[in-house]
């Protein structure tokens, strides 16, 4: 059973539909083919909060909805909890 779901292949992060423990190894689908993708997640990721399916360097664009919806300041790690801590808007 899946625990997050991705919008679009190339997107960065996924949205938990239920509560994630930190280690916990969890199933993504991607909304627009049906394909899944298999993550650890680092730490504890909220329902409704995010989940990197891709690594991003450094100040790296993020991408959901195939656009981009702002930037890491210091990156992060496929499986890592992503919110307002490591991910800053592009429009200010």
């Amino acid at each position: 059973m899946h625990k997050f779901l991705i919008h679009k292949q190339g997107d960065h992060v996924g949205v938990a539909t239920s509560d994630i423990e930190a280690g916990e190894k969890v199933i993504g689908v991607y909304m627009d083919d049906d394909s899944t993708i298999e993550a650890t997640a680092a730490s504890a990721i909220p329902l409704g909060h995010k989940i990197a399916v891709s690594d991003i360097a450094k100040n790296g664009h993020v991408i959901e909805y195939g656009l981009p919806i702002g930037y890491a300041p210091e990156g992060f790690k496929f499986g890592d909890y992503v919110h307002t801590h490591n991910i800053k808007t592009l429009r200010w």
